[in-house]
């Protein structure tokens, strides 16, 4: 394989972002497949503080999570989100081959360990943040103290995805344009104001920019000899084994992924015994919906 061809927003595209006054930061990731690339990142609370993982899903970025950032702040919290490898401030792959999901968890796991050796870390995991945050909690669980799943899961293709979802990756795979605002409109239960569909919209100029968001629909394990299937199967034999208090924090209007909350229940050892949340009125990007009401869990949930 070639090195990968990398494309970077240009920065004038993320000026005056509604409600996200965060300083970007960059960690530079040494990539195997050829070059260095670019990981953006937010952070918000004292640097001395418990690290919190805000990992992202399809088709956002750290831009999802400005509602809890600062929930997170003020309880003392490290809260650190980092756009994924392929979307906001992250470089950008141009080719829909260079996205695999073994590399992006490889990527998430060179920015949290190799660049910023976070330990005693909580991840927060929504959408494809969970698949990728997931599968890093069970190669390295020593550097966690704990996971909230949120709106996620870790798809082994045993078990069929839903017809709604089915419908998602045909559209995505088919729109000659991919209207990234109108993604992530369709997962809210509020109405997004303009100002915030088009900071969803920034970090993808034009088309060629796209391959991220394009390609990861079609990455998740949703047949049983997906390229992925077997490295979820083995990570969820270790994770549902893992001591890790697990909160499962989902919404109660997510057609996607509403079915994993008791599953994730029912199998973690570390969520026996706790008190799940359910957050009302929400939709699948519940950090838009109801961020600060998660943010207050989550920061409950570290507290203890």
């Amino acid at each position: 394989m070639g090195s990968v061809r990398l494309l970077r927003t240009p920065d004038d595209r993320f000026t005056d972002l509604p409600d996200f006054p965060f300083e970007p930061r960059y960690a530079e990731l040494a990539d195997p497949y050829g070059g260095v690339i670019r990981v953006g990142y937010v952070e918000a609370g004292p640097s001395d503080g418990p690290p919190v993982l805000l990992l992202h899903g399809e088709p956002s970025w750290s831009f999802l999570y400005r509602k809890m950032l600062p929930v997170l702040a003020a309880a003392g919290l490290r809260a650190i989100a980092p756009d994924l490898v392929g979307f906001g401030r992250s470089d950008k792959p141009g080719d829909l081959a260079d996205h695999t999901y073994a590399r992006h968890v490889e990527w998430m796991r060179g920015f949290a360990f190799d660049a910023l050796d976070l330990r005693d870390v909580t991840l927060v995991g929504q959408d494809w943040g969970g698949l990728i945050g997931l599968r890093l909690v069970a190669a390295e669980p020593s550097r966690f103290s704990r996971v909230v799943a949120a709106n996620t899961g870790l798809p082994t293709g045993d078990v069929d995805m839903p017809a709604v979802w089915h419908a998602f990756r045909e559209a995505v795979q088919k729109a000659p344009v991919l209207d990234i605002g109108r993604l992530v409109q369709s997962g809210c239960a509020t109405s997004l104001p303009d100002p915030v569909r088009a900071a969803y919209d920034a970090p993808f100029p034009n088309e060629m920019y796209k391959a991220g968001p394009r390609a990861m629909p079609s990455l998740v394990p949703y047949r049983p000899d997906d390229p992925a299937s077997s490295a979820n199967r083995d990570a969820w034999k270790t994770l549902t084994e893992l001591d890790l208090p697990f909160l499962v924090a989902f919404s109660d209007g997510d057609p996607i992924t509403g079915g994993m909350a008791p599953v994730l229940q029912r199998s973690m050892r570390g969520a026996q015994g706790l008190e799940h949340p359910v957050i009302a009125g929400a939709g699948h990007f519940l950090q838009e919906d109801a961020g600060e009401e998660l943010a207050e869990h989550v920061a409950r949930f570290v507290r203890g």
